[in-house]
């Protein structure tokens, strides 16, 4: 099957690296899915598209509730008759407030979104995925560069990209009976809206705020298509994608 006979579905796809990886996706020749809480940046999104909005289809899902999902899938279904790559991409943070002020609400927003979502999506991709012909298909977890270090003040949305590095590494044992392979994406300093402010200065490690190197989220998406690409029987599990100056590797 050839990549113009493929379906994939972006989540958070109205905005940064969603939007970018959705029409890198296009332009490989995928028909894309996306989703989004609100229907006008996923028109914003197509009409980004060109010639390929032909292949898109904006599907409005709250990702953190259960019959959202199935209603995102169920159309999926009803329209492509299968799903070959899910980039479970939506994400939210949290305010960055000292631990002890974070609001409840504000801490279960994140895991709703990040960590309940990419599990409802992935189990409604699993059901789709398994029982299509030809069986399996690709799932792509966002994880973060805070999948493997905090920034400070940052609970919520490090704790779920922690859980997200478990969620993948389970799923793909449980996908290979299925021949769906699971992969993460730790992204670190993309340009995008949730990230924009780092350019202006984010707190360090000790405590100071620093204006810290980006990278084009463009080059995100490039790295999406390419672990999208690869055969069912090669998996790139993990990938780090980051701004080569940000601080990350090393001390400071």
């Amino acid at each position: 099957m050839g990549t113009n006979d493929k379906v994939a579905l972006v989540t958070g796809a109205g905005s940064g690296i969603g939007r970018a990886s959705t029409l890198a996706l296009l332009r490989a020749g995928y028909a894309v899915v996306l989703a989004g809480r609100r229907a006008e940046p996923l028109d914003e999104t197509i009409a980004l598209a060109g010639d390929a909005a032909t292949r898109a289809m904006a599907v409005p899902t709250d990702v953190a509730d259960p019959a959202s999902v199935a209603a995102l899938f169920a159309q999926i279904k009803d329209t492509h008759g299968r799903l070959d790559v899910l980039f479970n991409n939506a994400g939210i943070n949290a305010p960055g407030v000292l631990f002890e002020d974070l609001e409840f609400d504000k801490w279960k927003a994140v895991v709703d979104i990040n960590l309940t979502g990419s599990f409802l999506c992935a189990q409604q991709a699993f059901k789709l995925m398994k029982a299509q012909d030809p069986r399996g298909g690709r799932i792509i977890n966002n994880g973060s560069i805070s999948a493997h270090a905090p920034r400070p003040d940052s609970a919520p949305y490090t704790s779920t990209k922690h859980a997200i590095t478990g969620l993948t590494k389970t799923l793909s044992l449980d996908g290979r009976k299925y021949d769906i392979a699971v992969s993460q994406i730790d992204i670190g300093n993309a340009m995008s809206e949730m990230a924009s402010r780092m350019a202006s200065g984010v707190k360090q490690a000790n405590g100071e705020v620093a204006v810290e190197a980006m990278m084009d989220a463009e080059k995100v998406a490039d790295a999406v298509v390419y672990m999208a690409a690869q055969p069912l029987d090669t998996n790139i599990q993990f990938m780090t994608i980051m701004a080569t100056k940000m601080p990350f590797v090393g001390r400071g």
